[in-house]
C-alpha cells in the first residue's frame, strides 16, 4: 500500500466522525511500534516527524522506511513534516516523498501567516501532498518553536474561514486552548470555539496538543471536527520510561534486544489507547488488511 496522502484519509475521518491520531516518531524503531499498533486495530495512522527529527534522521531515509513498513503492516498510512517554518526543509520532505507537511507562521501576523501558506500550497497542489496550517499560537514547546503560556492565542472562527478561503489549505490546525507537552493542570479547551471554527470551514481540523488532554475531552473534539489528533510526548515517555525502569530492574542487562522490546510493547500499548480514544480502529475497508 506505501504511503498515502493524508488528504484524503482526514476527510473521510472528519464525514465518519472519528479521528485519526499522528504519532510523533523520533527513531525508526518506533515508526514499526506505531504501525503495528495500527494493524492489530484496523486503523489508518499518520506518522508524523519534527524538524529536529529530519535533521537527525535525513527525510529520505524517513521515506524510505516508512515507507516499508506501511507496506509491510498493509494500512493506510500517511507521513508528515510537523510544525516547520522553514520552506528548505518543506521542500526537501516534499521531495524525499512526505505526503503531508505543516508550515507553520503562527507567529506572524494574518496577512503574513497566509502569504507563507498560499506559498506551499502552490509547491505542493500538483503533488497530492497534504498541507497543514496553523491559526493562533499553541503554547508549549515544540523542538525550538517555543510559545509562552502567557502567549498562547486561540484562533477567530472569522479569521479560520477567511484564512481557508484565502490559501485553499486543506488541514487547518486552530489553537483553541490545548498546549505541546503534558499539563500542569486540566487543558482549557474551547469547545465552544472548536464548534464554531468547524462550522465556518469546510476541512478537516487538527488537535494540537493532544497528549495527556483526557479521553472525554479529545472524544468531544473529534465530535465536534477534530480530525487529526497529534500525539508526541505521551508516546516517547512511554518507550523512554520503559527503557529506564529496564535499566533499575536489570541494570547489567545491556542487550539492546531486551531493553527496545520492553519500549516496543510500551509504545504499541499507548499508541493503541489513543487509537481506540479517537474511534479509529476497525475502519480500514477489507481490501486493506
Amino acid at each position: 500500500m506505501g504511503l498515502q496522502s493524508t488528504t484524503p484519509m482526514l476527510q473521510k475521518a472528519k464525514a465518519n466522525k472519528h479521528g485519526i491520531v499522528a504519532f510523533n516518531v523520533h527513531s525508526f524503531d518506533s515508526i514499526f511500534w506505531v504501525l503495528e499498533a495500527a494493524a492489530e486495530l484496523k486503523s489508518p495512522v499518520i506518522l508524523q516527524t519534527t524538524v529536529g527529527t529530519v535533521k537527525s534522521l535525513k527525510a529520505d531515509n524517513i521515506v524510505r522506511v516508512a515507507r516499508a513498513a506501511a507496506e509491510h503492516f498493509n494500512v493506510p498510512t500517511g507521513l508528515h513534516l510537523d510544525h516547520c517554518t522553514d520552506y528548505s526543509v518543506i521542500k526537501e520532505a516534499i521531495r524525499a516523498g512526505y505526503t503531508s507537511v505543516m508550515i507553520d507562521a503562527s507567529m506572524h501576523p494574518f496577512e503574513e501567516n497566509v502569504a507563507r501558506t498560499q506559498e506551499v500550497v502552490a509547491l505542493a497542489k500538483t503533488l497530492n501532498v497534504n498541507i497543514e496550517a496553523e491559526l493562533g499560537k499553541v503554547g508549549g514547546v515544540e523542538d525550538d518553536i517555543v510559545v509562552a503560556e502567557e502567549d498562547a492565542q486561540k484562533a477567530i472562527p472569522e479569521e479560520c474561514k477567511r484564512f481557508v478561503e484565502l490559501t485553499g489549505v486543506p488541514t487547518l490546525a486552530p489553537a483553541i486552548g490545548t498546549a505541546h507537552g503534558i499539563y500542569k493542570g486540566k487543558p482549557d479547551i474551547d469547545f465552544k470555539r472548536i464548534e464554531e471554527i468547524a462550522a465556518s470551514v469546510d476541512v478537516p481540523l487538527v488537535l494540537h496538543g493532544g497528549s495527556a488532554v483526557p479521553e472525554e475531552d479529545v472524544r468531544h473534539c473529534v465530535q465536534l471536527g477534530m480530525a487529526k489528533v497529534n500525539v508526541s510526548t505521551e508516546l516517547k515517555n512511554a518507550y523512554s520510561e520503559a527503557i529506564r525502569q529496564h535499566f533499575i530492574d536489570s541494570p547489567e542487562s545491556l542487550d539492546p534486544r531486551a531493553y527496545l522490546q520492553k519500549a516496543k510493547e510500551a509504545a504499541i500499548e499507548m499508541a493503541k489507547s489513543k487509537i481506540q480514544i479517537v474511534g479509529s480502529e476497525n475502519t480500514v475497508v477489507p481490501a486493506f488488511v
